[in-house]
Parts: structure tokens; C-alpha cells; sequence
């Protein structure tokens, strides 16, 4: 299994939830490939913002050793799911993907637990370190219901 985590920048919310499912996947032994990216290049090769490590580190996950990248429309072929943080992301993959666009592997990450919900992860960018645990918190969350949903369909 391969799965994509996209946000606007690929160093608030994206590197938290490949970072978490990451961890969640290797605790289950599952064989998964998790990778995360930005839909616009403000912060292509950086790592994480500081407070989105802080947070995770708190949870025992190193995000660290990432770097933002851009989501390309080859991501398509590479990559089994790709969750968006948010509706205006995936507004903007389609952008990025014209005609590679295959809106079967493209969710938002948090219709895994409210299915149609719509409902975005806010983005943390702008505010306090308050707005990076809420983040963390609905993310761990729609990681599980992820986990729960494919690892009985043994993409180990």
C-alpha cells in the first residue's frame, strides 16, 4: 500500500499525518509506503515548521529527517491513495494533475471517519502551538479508521 498525505505547504499537516501513519503502519507490521507533499512550492526542501516536530516528538514520532516536496501529477502512478488535508488541496491536485487526475484515489483524509462530512484539517500555519495538537489530534484519528479500513485487505 502507498499512500500520499497532501497539504498546501508539505510542513504543517502533511508531514504529521505521514508521520503518524507511518509509526501506526510499523507497529502493525504492515508493509506500507508512506510519503507526504505540498501543492505550492513556498517551501520546497525544508523541514517540518518546528512546532508540527514538537508535536509529533511529543508522541514519540521523529518528522524531522522530512522534506517538503511538490505534489507532481506522477504522484498518480506511484501511489495507491492520496488524502487531501483539505477541499481547496484537492481543488488544487486537480490543478496540478490535468489529465492524470483520478479522483478514485483522492479523498479527504477526514471522510475516513465522517464519510461526506467534507471536513478539512484546519491549517495550523497561522496560529499557536494550541492549533498543532488539534491538528495532531484529528489526524491520529483518520490514520486509525485508515489503518483499520486497509490492513484487513492485507496490503502488507
Amino acid at each position: 500500500m502507498k499512500i500520499l498525505m497532501v497539504c498546501l505547504g508539505n510542513i504543517c499537516r502533511s508531514p504529521l499525518a505521514e508521520g503518524i501513519l507511518q509509526k501506526k503502519a510499523a507497529e502493525r507490521g504492515l508493509n506500507w509506503q508512506v510519503d507526504s507533499a505540498g501543492t505550492n512550492g513556498y517551501h520546497t526542501g525544508e523541514t517540518p515548521h518546528r512546532l508540527s516536530q514538537k508535536v509529533a516528538a511529543q508522541h514519540g514520532i521523529d518528522i524531522s529527517g522530512q522534506r517538503a516536496r511538490d505534489f507532481v501529477p506522477e504522484d498518480f502512478d506511484r501511489f495507491d491513495k492520496i488524502y487531501a488535508m483539505a477541499g481547496d488541496v484537492i481543488d488544487e491536485i486537480k490543478y496540478i494533475a490535468r489529465n492524470r487526475f483520478d479522483a478514485s484515489k483522492v479523498a479527504l483524509i477526514m471522510d475516513e471517519m465522517e464519510p461526506g462530512k467534507n471536513q478539512d484539517v484546519p491549517d495550523p500555519w497561522y496560529g499557536t502551538e494550541p492549533g498543532y495538537h488539534e491538528v495532531y489530534d484529528m489526524l491520529d484519528k483518520a490514520t486509525e479508521a485508515i489503518i483499520e479500513k486497509y490492513e484487513v485487505t492485507n496490503f502488507k
